[in-house]
């Protein structure tokens, strides 16, 4: 693992105290990440954690951090709670593999985003656990989640809204990562315009949407041109555990499955056991409801750094 300092700490700030509105500024294709407690759904646009990276929020007695890595494109939502205490992240400034490198500010430790590890620190060896979240659009997140609310901006400025290493007001309507995520390189050299990692696999590219699952020492990347090639829909098992992974137009998306056999309707959804089942809620046409696996979604360069080359499916 390769960790190097790359702008000041803090450089890039953490929301410590979000706000939610019904009201977004933003396109109806921006991407979401969306977390749904007990009918609290709450969506936390990619536009605004591009300049952020860690959202740190609550539900209930929940303590979550909503933490987004642009060179990785890596979604992953974690419990902040790790023992009797509870963490709050920041930006580090660091890179580990290209990856985020979150620091807590109760101890100081560091923290390796994509695989939520302390790599550093006293809380060393210590992994954070996934809490179940999704990704969807925000055309998608307003039809299937009526009365959620949106994370709105905050008057803070950061060093992804600048040229150099000294923090700038932000304009949201900005993509800083616009000519990155069209490139074929990868990694924070691809990003800066010098030279990308090198990558030697051709049945992948390297940033190619993977869906990561991690269950009982059990670790499958899901890559979304592979589970739509499948017909849109996987059903295997994960570390003894039975999951389904759909993609479709509505992005991928894992859940257990109870033992059905899914097949796709070619409108986005699919049927099994009688009902049609929504591909982004889990949501059956008859009320029922598929439990979200805990899982990570990011680019096959950053699972493959953290796993391997073998763990995609198939394998």
């Amino acid at each position: 693992m390769h960790v190097r300092q790359v702008i000041p700490q803090d450089a890039i700030p953490s929301i410590d105290e979000p706000t939610f509105a019904e009201e977004y500024f933003g396109e109806p294709d921006d991407e979401m990440i969306v977390v749904e407690r007990d009918g609290d759904v709450r969506a936390y646009p990619v536009r605004i954690l591009h300049y952020h990276e860690i959202v740190n929020d609550e539900f209930g007695d929940e303590p979550v951090a909503v933490t987004w890595c642009p060179l990785c494109g890596s979604a992953v939502v974690y419990e902040r709670k790790v023992g009797n205490q509870i963490l709050t992240f920041g930006v580090s400034g660091k890179l580990a593999d290209d990856d985020l490198v979150m620091y807590d500010r109760e101890t100081g430790s560091e923290w390796k985003q994509s695989l939520g590890e302390c790599i550093a620190g006293e809380l060393e060896g210590t992994t954070l656990s996934v809490s179940p979240a999704s990704m969807v659009s925000w055309a998608t997140f307003q039809e299937r989640y009526p009365n959620g609310v949106v994370l709105q901006p905050t008057d803070a400025k950061s060093e992804a809204a600048s040229e150099t290493d000294e923090p700038e007001s932000i304009d949201y309507d900005a993509q800083p990562y616009e000519d990155y995520f069209q490139s074929d390189g990868f990694g924070l050299g691809a990003h800066r315009g010098s030279e990308s990692r090198t990558w030697s696999r051709d049945d992948l590219d390297p940033k190619t949407v993977v869906l990561g699952i991690e269950l009982d020492g059990d670790a499958v990347g899901f890559p979304l041109p592979r589970v739509r090639e499948n017909g849109g829909v996987v059903t295997t098992a994960v570390g003894g555990t039975d999951v389904v992974v759909f993609a479709s137009s509505e992005g991928i998306h894992a859940f257990r499955n109870p033992g059905y056999g899914f097949e796709n309707t070619e409108r986005g959804a699919f049927r099994a056991d009688g009902t049609t089942w929504d591909v982004a809620t889990g949501r059956s046409e008859d009320g029922r409801r598929l439990e979200r696996v805990r899982a990570k979604r990011l680019f096959a360069f950053a699972w493959q750094d953290d796993h391997g080359p073998n763990a995609f499916y198939p394998p």
